[in-house]
């Protein structure tokens, strides 16, 4: 093929990937096709056929209603199945017209109600119905995977007398393989081959997954178009996507007369909504079988697509449990030791091994790798590391390495296959199983490389589906034995039983590290409380020595004296506020709740707190409800006033005002410090009561720790304490604390 051809045959594949195959415009010519409007049942679109079948002219039977092609009788019985909730629930519709006998299928599609005609064939000898409910009986008694298989091909090709019937799964990579297969001796036999993925189309396999049934009755038909070509009502193709009729792509039908066929039947197999394969029935000759009949085909593979998927759960479930022992053992050995899962790991390479069947096991934390069996180089493994974390997949499997990851091809001799799982840690970490190449010969019906050819015709290139489906031998090479539901299982619950013993063994070193820092921070405060003490003490009795009314010098020591004592205030405040955090952050904080007046906490505090307001004139009123009585520590309450009307008082401007109030609010009594400050942004409202958040950057006068205790206490009290502000017009602060059970 010159390279033009090549360009030729891409661009026609690409052709044929968009054919329109749900809305070709045609059916096939075994039946007629009407579309209606509702719920006038006027004759809208029709297939060409109808002056051949019915003996109506086309033209003149459009925009007619249905009564005017079947009759007043037959046309009332459409009507009365069309009352039904759901069509699929409606009787046969067994029709004579012209001296035919049809049968009538309704669906509703896209707005439009579809009719279709189908001739019918001769009468059955026997009741579809009674060997359905034969074979039921012995697909249920199948205790095998290949048995249900088997017993299915069979019976089917018994019912409906098809020359071939054969079942063709799907495998992950995309092509198919014949997995059970019933074949008259005359047939060629395809059990066991594997067929391209380019044999059946993505959009082809898409309507098979949304059709239980699709049937050709003859191959070489010629299609019927539709009268008109587009749907008068939209100006669009008629979608047919559920019609039975439905006219199929010419080069599918080439494609069965290629393998020696001219009738076939499909019926899918679904999983998971999920296309899992195909029963797929074929002849020599035409075969219509009748609707009855293809019924029961279709309630055949809606049973057997539920019996695979319980059995392949069951089978998963079996895989899964004989891990258990073995996860069992490796949890139990990362119990048992101190150091991380991976050091743990390392020490027992034989389990792991055996978990997931593999050749070889890499196990990398950080710097650190540990290599059993049969390895790729260390420098291989790092790399096919990080590309595996650049990925993204906490586990990840391939039996096809090379396929997604060309520079594993080195090394496919012994990693043709990889097994990984890794935990979200900063540091690299992972476990790496990896199997050996498997050297072994795949049957391709026909060449896999070559689905479809080119062909020279009067309208130039086109293609031509391939002829030959003799059986062609395939050496594969850079791949290993599939990873099992078992072993990926595996995998996964290892990850996730060693991902609970790393998270535990962090918060115990956590809790460990919080533990020796309150310890710290208790014995600092400890420790330095005395000396801060004398200090403080010391410089009192300088201060009486060095007067600030006395010569030069005196008035400079005495300066100095009282920074010192101003500084020494600051850290025995700052000593207390980290001793309290610490206790807060540990789940700690204890208070000693007694009986209080909160007049009488208004009165001590407005005597301490006065001076402070005076000083920058500002009007501060405490105002409380007669006979309020709370629950609450005298010393931790009259902490969170202070600190907030201490606050209060530092950010409103000169003759401001500060207003604190308590009331009364069912259970609480509610506290609320009003400032006319400055405000605080409103951004800044959700972290005021964060550890170390001062409203000013660099604001030499406060830890930051203020609101963040002040919060620990009043919910040790429990209560709750939140924020009100807007620049400009000042802040407001409430929190409530328990009424006092009286």
């Amino acid at each position: 093929m010159t390279p033009s051809d090549s360009q030729d045959f891409e661009q026609l594949l690409a052709n044929c990937a968009n054919e329109p195959i749900r809305s070709p415009g045609a059916i096939q010519p075994h039946g007629v096709l009407l579309t209606l409007s509702e719920p006038s049942l006027c004759i809208q679109q029709i297939s060409a056929n109808v002056e051949v079948l019915l003996g109506r002219v086309a033209e003149q039977v459009l925009g007619q209603p249905l009564e005017f092609l079947l009759g007043d009788a037959q046309g009332r019985r459409i009507r009365e199945v069309l009352q039904l909730d759901r069509l699929f629930d409606a009787p046969p519709l067994q029709l004579s017209l012209n001296g035919t006998q049809f049968e009538g299928l309704l669906h509703r599609h896209q707005g439009v109600l579809v009719l279709e005609l189908e001739i019918q064939p001769e009468p059955l000898h026997a009741q579809p119905s009674a060997n359905l409910g034969r074979l039921l009986r012995r697909l249920q008694a199948a205790r095998t995977l290949h048995e249900l298989y088997a017993i299915s091909v069979t019976e089917i090709q018994a019912m409906t007398g098809y020359d071939r019937v054969l079942i063709y799964r799907f495998e992950e990579e995309g092509h198919g393989q014949v997995i059970a297969e019933a074949t008259r001796p005359s047939m060629e036999v395809f059990n066991g081959l594997f067929f391209p993925a380019s044999d059946i189309p993505q959009q082809a396999r898409e309507l098979y997954r949304s059709n239980w049934l699709r049937i050709i009755p003859n191959a070489d038909y010629q299609p019927v178009p539709l009268l008109p070509t587009l749907r008068p009502d939209t100006g669009q193709a008629l979608d047919l996507s559920f019609a039975t009729l439905r006219s199929v792509s010419p080069i599918h039908c080439q494609y069965m007369k290629n393998m020696g066929v001219l009738s076939s039947m499909s019926i899918s197999l679904l999983k998971d909504d999920q296309l899992w394969g195909l029963i797929s029935c074929g002849n020599r000759q035409p075969l219509l079988v009748p609707h009855e009949l293809r019924m029961a085909c279709q309630t055949l593979g809606q049973v057997l697509s539920l019996q695979i998927s319980a059995m392949e759960a069951l089978d998963i479930s079996r895989q899964r449990e004989e891990k258990i022992s073995a996860l069992a053992e490796l949890n139990q050995a990362m119990d048992a030791a101190p150091g991380s899962v991976f050091e743990t790991l390392a020490q027992v390479p034989r389990q792991l091994l055996e978990l997931t069947q593999a050749g070889g096991v890499a196990i990398i934390e950080d710097k650190q790798l540990h290599c059993f069996g049969h390895c790729p180089p260390a420098d291989d493994i790092r790399a096919l590391h990080h590309w595996l974390q650049a990925s993204g997949q906490p586990v990840f499997a391939s039996h096809q390495l090379a396929s997604v990851y060309p520079p594993a091809a080195s090394y496919q001799q012994v990693a043709s296959g990889v097994l990984a799982m890794s935990l979200p840690k900063p540091v690299d970490n992972g476990v790496l199983w990896f199997r050996p190449e498997v050297k072994e010969s795949i049957n391709w019906s026909g060449n896999p490389q070559k689905p479809l050819d080119l062909e020279n015709s009067e309208a130039g290139l086109r293609l031509r589906p391939r002829t030959s489906f003799e059986i062609w031998k395939v050496e594969m090479a850079g791949i290993s034995a599939k990873w099992s539901h078992g072993e990926r299982f595996a995998a996964n619950d290892l990850r996730r039983s060693a991902l609970e013993r790393d998270l535990a063994r962090q918060v115990l070193r956590e809790q460990q590290a919080v533990h020796a820092r309150d310890e710290l921070v208790a014995v600092v405060s400890h420790d330095l409380r005395n000396p801060m003490t004398v200090i403080s003490m010391l410089c009192g009795m300088m201060q009486k020595a060095f007067s600030s009314d006395g010569p030069h010098t005196s008035r400079r020591i005495a300066s100095a004296i009282d920074t010192m004592q101003q500084a020494a205030s600051r850290m025995n405040t700052l000593l207390e506020d980290l001793l309290d955090t610490s206790k807060i952050e540990a789940g700690r904080y204890q208070i000693t709740p007694q009986l209080l007046d909160v007049s009488q906490i208004f009165e001590e505090a407005y005597s301490l707190l006065a001076p402070l307001a005076l000083d920058k004139s500002i009007d501060i009123r405490f105002d409380a409800e007669p006979d309020l009585m709370i629950d609450a520590d005298p010393e931790r309450l009259f902490q969170v006033l202070s600190n907030l009307v201490g606050n209060a008082i530092k950010f409103t401007p000169k003759q401001g005002q500060v207003s604190i109030v308590a009331s009364s609010d069912g259970e609480q009594i509610v506290f609320s410090v009003r400032d006319s400050g400055e405000g605080i942004a409103e951004d800044q409202l959700p972290h005021i009561f964060d550890r170390y958040w001062t409203l000013k950057e660099g604001n030499p006068n406060g830890t930051g720790l203020g609101l963040y205790i002040s919060r620990g206490i009043v919910e040790a009290h429990g209560g709750t304490i939140e924020a009100f502000s807007e620049l400009g017009t000042g802040s407001e602060f409430r929190f409530s604390v328990p009424r006092a059970n009286r």
